[in-house]
């Protein structure tokens, strides 16, 4: 147990350093989780006085454009310094900003195959009512999903994995490049989705905050959920 929060306090430590050196300015706090082949990285507080201006002339594309172009630069040396930090060797890199509430989340995932036994569902939870309520978000924003995965990397974060998401359109408009452009469609209306659809009757939990991302070349987008660490205030 030690040796484990010495790696999230000095990966914790290294992400709070990176963004105020690319960003201008680093977050208030950092909460890290790891569980093999999964680490999350949520951090709250982060937003630089540039882009509270550009906030409030409802300029938030252009903040989360810029991001996304910062963080992609960031990417490979991000992964190799998480490697030095935790020794892990994480392949892939997502990311998602909550702009209203200056949080954000990176998600990395090593090249294995998660143990489904290890991320069981707590006792009392309606797995199959989760999923289908899923399917019933994306069978409104696009097509239902070939297959649905989920893993409880910690009591309070809940990583949703979808495959086979994409249709016909989104898939045309990434051809050509608008790869951004679609994220930044899709990501406001996945959010409305999810909370319109009854989730929390269904986790006993209040979702604090839903973060989104996708792999558009394999076909396939990953949610996490923050939920509230106490089931009685579930609304």
């Amino acid at each position: 147990m030690p040796k484990e929060r010495t790696v999230q306090s000095e990966t914790s430590g290294y992400i709070s350093t990176l963004l105020r050196n690319h960003f201008g300015k680093g977050p208030t706090s950092v909460y890290v989780t790891i569980a093999r082949p999964y680490i999350t990285i949520h951090f709250r507080g982060f937003i630089n006085p540039v882009e509270k201006t550009l906030l409030k002339q409802n300029e938030w594309k252009r903040v989360l454009e810029t991001r996304d172009l910062l963080l992609n630069d960031l990417k490979p040396k991000i992964l190799h310094e998480l490697l030095q930090v935790t020794g892990l060797e994480f392949k892939e890199l997502y990311a998602d900003w909550n702009l209203s509430m200056e949080s954000g989340l990176l998600l990395g995932i090593m090249d294995e195959k998660p143990k489904q036994s290890e991320f069981d569902w707590q006792n009392g939870l309606d797995k199959e009512s989760f999923y289908q309520k899923i399917e019933k978000v994306h069978e409104e924003a696009e097509r239902k999903p070939g297959r649905v995965e989920s893993y409880w990397l910690s009591n309070r974060t809940l990583l949703v994995k979808r495959v086979g998401i994409l249709v016909g359109i989104e898939k045309a408009l990434i051809e050509e490049g608008y790869t951004e452009t679609l994220k930044l469609v899709k990501r406001p209306l996945e959010r409305t989705l999810l909370e319109n659809v009854g989730l929390e009757k269904v986790l006993k939990r209040n979702i604090l905050e839903t973060f989104l991302d996708w792999n558009f070349g394999e076909d396939m987008g990953y949610i996490i959920f923050v939920l509230d660490s106490d089931s009685g205030s579930r609304k």
